[in-house]
């Protein structure tokens, strides 16, 4: 396993939400980068670890291999893929979001 694969199974195994987003939660690079944020935001998230992956193109390109996903933001919740921006709001409509935040504990 590579350190950039090694680096990202730490970061989602030991974190309960990770979003790898483009930019910062105070100042996304991207709408929908934004849009992540908010929603987790709006669902009372308390413990948010983000990665910028503007900052490491090793990180940007591993992300989408380790998840088999190919576009940013990447949400984890307590280890596992939710998926993008689109699924985010998805689930956000429906409850679910808030659902897996409490049971990971962050809200």
């Amino acid at each position: 396993m590579s350190d950039v694969q090694e680096f990202l199974r730490e970061t989602v195994t030991d974190n309960p939400v990770v979003l790898f987003m483009k930019g910062t939660a105070q100042f996304p690079q991207c709408g929908f980068s934004g849009k992540a944020i908010q929603f987790l935001k709006s669902n009372g998230v308390k413990q948010l670890t983000t990665v910028n992956v503007l900052e490491d193109a090793e990180v940007r390109q591993g992300i989408k291999e380790f998840s088999n996903w190919p576009t940013i933001p990447q949400l984890y919740i307590k280890g596992e893929f939710v998926g993008g921006s689109d699924i985010i709001a998805e689930l956000d409509s429906t409850g679910e979001l808030k659902q897996m935040l409490a049971e990971a504990g962050v809200v």
